[in-house]
C-alpha cells in the first residue's frame, strides 16, 4: 500500500497539506489549532530522569493531537522552573523527543507537535545564553551583527528539539513608561524594520519553502500597535489613526512578512476598538489580503478569553478569532471548544481549515513529518553566542555626554576608582525580562568587568550606596567615603527587570507590581511607570557623589531611557548600556577603559521628564515651540552617541535638484545624496551616518519633522575621511496616502545627513508631477 501524499517530502507543501487536511476528523481539526497547556507541566523531574505527566497525555488524547506546545523548556519565577528542577542543555532534546514521540505515536494519523519556545533576547531556557535585550540591539545600528547573534541562538533552540521561537520585534518605543520598553529596537520604524528583517534572515535562514534543521520559524510579536498604548499602560487601549497605524507600527511588521516570516503573534492592545485578535482588518485584510502574507497567526496568552465580553461565551468568543484571522490560540478556554462553534454555525468548518491549513504548512516547512526526533546531539559549545553577546553589547554602550578629559580610563593616572550603585555588582539587572536563572558564575557584572580592566595596581573598592528602589540612605556615608578618596568615581544607576522569586504575577507571565506590592523590579512586563525620574535614593545618591568633587562617570543599566536632569558639571561622563546581558560587564569596562571606542546611538529620544511626553523625534511637525516652564526637546535625541574623538560632516549632495514623481517606479533609484564625513580627532572611529528626509511643501497629509531613511556604519582613522552616498529612491520619500497606499508626492523635500536626528544638514529636492 502506497503511503499518504501527505508523507511524500517531494510533494510541494500545499498539495501535502491539502491531503492531510482531507483525512481529518473535526476534533482532530480542533486540536491543531490548539496550544493549550503550559509546557512546564507537561513533564516533572524524577530521581531517574523527566517523565511525561498524566495532563499532558491527557491534552493529547482530548483532540487525538495538538497543534503546538509552548514552553517546554521555560524557566523563571513566573514557571517556578529552577535549575533543580527544570530541563537544561543535556536533557532538552531528550525530553522534547519524549513529548514527539507520544503525539506521534499515539495519535491516529501522527501529526507532529510544534514546540514553541521564548526566545526575546536569547533561548529562554536553562543554559539558554542570554543576549542583550532588544533596545540595546537597537543601539548597535547593527543588523548584520545581530543577523548572526539570532542565528546562532535559533540553532541553540533546534538543538534541543524546539522549532518555533516567539521575539518581540514589532513594538515601538512611544511611550518609555511601558515596562516592555526593553523588548523594542527602538522608537522608529525605519530602524525597527532594519532589526526584523535581520531577525527572519537570522532566525530562519535563507528564504523559501524549507526551515532547515539548524534554524526555527519565528513569530514576530506584537500585532501592531502595541508600542503607543495610552499613558504607557501595558495592554491597554491605542488611539491610533490609520495613517498612523501604517506609518508608523505597521512598517517593521510588512518588512518582517516580506522578508518571510512564518508567523505573527495578535497583540492584546485594540484598533479602533476591536482587540487586535479579533480584529478582521488587520488580520485579514491588512495582513493577508493586501499583504499576501500565508503565514500563521498566533494568539497572546489568554487574549481570546478577553474576547468574551464582546462576544458573550467562550465559544462565540473562539468563532469570532476564527473568523478574523486568528489561527493559533495560546491557553485559553475558546479554541479547544471550536467544534461546538463549527456545530453551532457560528463558524464554518472552512475557516477551520483555513487555519489548520497554516499550522500544518508550518510543519512541514519544518521537515517535522521526515525528522520528528532531534536525536541525540554532541553537546553545545555556548562559547561562539557568549562572544556574539558581549560583542553586541560592547557595540550598544552609548556615550551620551562627555567632558572630552575623563575617559576613557586607560592612559591617565589613576590609582583607585571607587565603583558605586545599586547596579553595580547585580548580573540579573543586567540580563532584562524574560530571562532564564543563570548557573553560577555565568557572565560578570560591571565591578567585576572594571577590576578586571584596570591596570594593574590600581585600587578599585566598592559601595552599593542605596538600594534600587525607595528611599534608603542607610549607605550614603559609606559611598561618599569611597568616592572622595578616588581619583575617579563610576556610579551605576538604572532599573531592573529581574523577575523575583515568591513575586506575583498574572495567569499570562506578567508581573503584578503595584504600589502595595513593592519589588525591586522598575521594569518589564507589567511594570510601567508613571514618572521616568531615577527613584529616590538613586538620584540622592548622585547628587551626594557629585558634590564631593571627585570626577564622577554615570553608568545607566536599564531597559528604558530614564528622564535625566542636566548632569553639567555634576557628571563628567554618562553612558547608557541598557541592559547588555551577563557579560556586559566585561562591554562596558572595555568602553570605560578604551579597550573599545563608544559605538552605540540611541535608538529612542532621552526625556527631561515623563510630563513632556510624547517625546519621539518623528512628531508631527506643527511647529510647536515647547512649554512655559520646560522645552520640549528632549535632554538627547534619537540617533544620537559621542566618541573619544571628534568627527565633521560636510554639507549632503544631491545628484539631481529636481526629479519627476514618475521617476519612482518599482526598482528605480532617480539621485542620491552624498556626504563627506571626517574623524578630525585623535583616536580611530567607527560612525554612523545618518539620513533623514523631511517633507517641507505638498502632500496629502501634515508632514513629520523628520524620519529617518538610511543609515551607514563606516571606521575612520585619525583625520580620515570618506564620503558615503545613499540611494535616494521611492522607498526614501513615500508616504502613506490617502488611497491606503505607498507613493512619493509631488513637493518639496529636505534631505538630511548628519550624526543624530537633531544634529543634521539639508540638501533641498524638488519632486515635480
Amino acid at each position: 500500500m502506497s503511503e499518504p501524499l501527505f508523507r511524500d517530502p517531494e510533494a510541494p507543501v500545499a498539495d501535502r497539506v491539502r491531503d492531510l487536511l482531507s483525512r481529518m476528523t473535526l476534533t482532530e481539526k480542533v486540536g491543531q489549532v490548539n496550544q493549550r497547556m503550559y509546557g512546564w507541566d507537561a513533564y516533572e523531574r524524577t530521581p531517574s530522569g523527566h517523565r511525561l505527566t498524566d495532563a499532558f497525555r491527557a491534552e493529547v488524547a482530548a483532540c487525538d493531537g495538538m497543534g503546538a506546545l509552548y514552553g517546554l523548556q521555560r524557566a523563571d519565577p513566573w514557571s517556578g522552573v529552577t535549575a533543580e528542577t527544570g530541563i537544561g542543555a543535556a536533557d532538552g532534546a531528550r525530553v522534547s523527543d519524549a513529548v514527539q514521540r507520544h503525539v506521534v505515536e499515539n495519535t491516529r494519523l501522527g501529526i507532529p507537535v510544534l514546540l514553541v519556545e521564548e526566545m526575546p533576547h536569547g533561548l529562554q531556557a536553562l543554559d539558554g545564553t542570554v543576549l542583550p535585550v532588544n533596545l540595546a540591539v537597537g543601539a548597535t545600528w547593527n543588523p548584520e551583527l545581530y543577523e548572526e547573534a539570532a542565528a546562532l541562538a535559533a540553532g541553540q533552540l533546534r538543538a534541543r528539539g524546539g522549532h518555533v521561537a516567539l521575539v518581540s520585534a514589532l513594538d515601538l518605543v512611544r511611550d518609555p513608561r511601558w515596562g516592555r520598553a526593553e523588548e523594542c529596537f527602538g522608537e522608529d520604524p525605519y530602524l525597527a524594520a532594519r532589526f526584523t528583517e535581520a531577525l527572519v534572515r537570522g532566525v530562519q535562514g535563507p528564504d523559501g519553502d524549507r526551515i532547515g534543521p539548524d534554524r526555527a520559524g519565528v513569530v514576530l510579536k506584537h500585532f501592531a500597535g502595541q508600542g503607543a498604548t495610552v499613558g504607557g499602560r501595558n495592554s491597554a487601549a491605542t488611539e491610533l489613526g490609520a495613517r498612523e497605524l501604517h506609518e508608523i507600527h505597521l512598517v517593521a511588521a510588512l518588512a518582517g512578512v516580506r522578508a518571510g516570516a512564518a508567523g505573527v503573534m495578535a497583540a492584546y492592545n485594540e484598533f479602533d476598538g476591536v482587540p487586535c485578535a479579533a480584529s478582521h482588518h488587520l488580520l485579514t485584510g491588512v495582513l493577508r489580503e493586501r499583504w499576501g502574507f500565508g503565514g500563521l497567526v498566533m494568539a497572546d496568552g489568554l487574549a481570546i478569553d478577553r474576547l468574551v465580553r464582546l462576544a458573550g461565551d467562550p465559544v462565540a468568543a473562539g468563532a469570532l478569532a476564527l473568523r478574523a484571522g486568528t489561527d493559533l490560540s495560546l491557553w485559553d478556554d475558546c479554541y479547544p471548544r471550536l467544534a461546538e462553534a463549527v456545530r453551532r454555525g457560528l463558524v464554518e468548518e472552512s475557516t477551520l481549515d483555513t487555519a489548520v491549513g497554516r499550522v500544518l504548512a508550518l510543519k512541514f516547512r519544518l521537515g517535522l513529518f521526515e525528522r520528528p526526533y532531534t536525536g541525540v546531539r554532541e553537546a553545545e559549545d555556548p562559547t561562539p553566542v557568549e562572544q556574539l553577546s558581549e560583542r553586541v553589547a560592547r557595540e550598544s554602550v552609548t556615550l551620551l555626554a562627555h567632558d572630552g578629559v575623563t575617559l576613557p580610563l586607560a592612559g591617565r593616572h589613576i590609582g583607585r576608582v571607587a565603583v558605586i550603585g545599586p547596579n553595580a555588582d547585580s548580573v540579573p539587572q543586567q540580563t532584562g525580562d524574560y530571562t532564564a536563572p543563570q548557573r553560577p558564575g555565568t557572565g560578570g557584572s560591571v565591578l567585576a568587568g572594571i577590576r578586571a580592566a584596570a591596570p594593574g595596581g590600581t585600587d578599585v573598592t566598592y559601595a552599593r550606596g542605596c538600594g534600587l528602589v525607595g528611599g534608603d540612605l542607610s549607605g550614603l556615608p559609606g559611598a561618599v567615603a569611597s568616592a572622595a578618596g578616588a581619583d575617579v568615581a563610576v556610579l551605576v544607576l538604572g532599573g531592573s527587570s529581574a523577575r523575583e522569586s515568591g513575586a506575583r504575577f498574572d495567569a499570562n507571565g506578567a508581573a503584578v507590581v503595584t504600589s502595595g506590592n513593592p519589588v525591586e523590579m522598575t521594569c518589564g512586563e507589567g511594570v510601567d511607570l508613571a514618572g521616568l525620574a531615577l527613584p529616590e535614593g538613586q538620584s540622592a545618591l548622585l547628587d551626594a557623589v557629585a558634590a564631593t568633587g571627585t570626577p564622577v562617570v554615570v553608568v545607566l543599566v536599564q531597559g528604558r531611557p530614564h528622564a535625566l536632569p542636566d548632569l553639567t558639571g555634576r557628571a563628567a561622563a554618562v553612558l547608557s548600556a541598557w541592559y547588555p546581558g551577563p557579560w556586559g560587564g566585561r562591554a562596558v569596562a572595555d568602553v570605560l577603559f578604551g579597550a573599545a571606542e563608544p559605538q552605540g546611538r540611541l535608538p529612542v529620544s532621552v526625556p527631561r521628564s515623563a510630563a513632556q511626553l510624547p517625546v519621539f523625534y518623528n512628531g508631527k511637525d506643527h511647529g510647536y515651540r515647547g512649554y512655559v516652564d520646560q522645552p520640549a526637546t528632549p535632554v538627547h535625541p534619537f540617533g544620537h552617541g559621542l566618541s573619544y574623538t571628534t568627527v565633521e560632516y560636510g554639507a549632503p549632495r544631491l545628484s539631481l535638484p529636481s526629479v519627476a514623481v514618475g521617476r519612482f517606479g518599482d526598482g528605480m533609484q532617480p539621485l542620491s545624496c552624498t556626504v563627506r564625513v571626517t574623524n578630525t580627532g585623535g583616536r580611530p572611529v567607527r560612525e554612523t551616518v545618518q539620513l533623514y528626509v523631511r517633507r517641507v511643501l505638498g502632500g496629502t497629509s501634515w508632514p513629520r519633522v523628520r524620519e529617518l531613511r538610511g543609515f551607514v556604519r563606516v571606521e575612520l582613522a585619525p583625520g580620515g575621511s570618506t564620503e558615503v552616498t545613499f540611494p535616494v529612491d521611492a522607498r526614501t520619500l513615500a508616504s502613506y496616502t490617502y488611497a491606503g497606499e505607498w507613493a512619493v508626492e509631488p513637493g518639496e523635500f529636505a534631505v538630511e545627513t548628519g550624526p543624530s536626528s537633531l544634529g543634521t544638514r539639508a540638501a533641498r529636492l524638488t519632486v515635480t508631477a
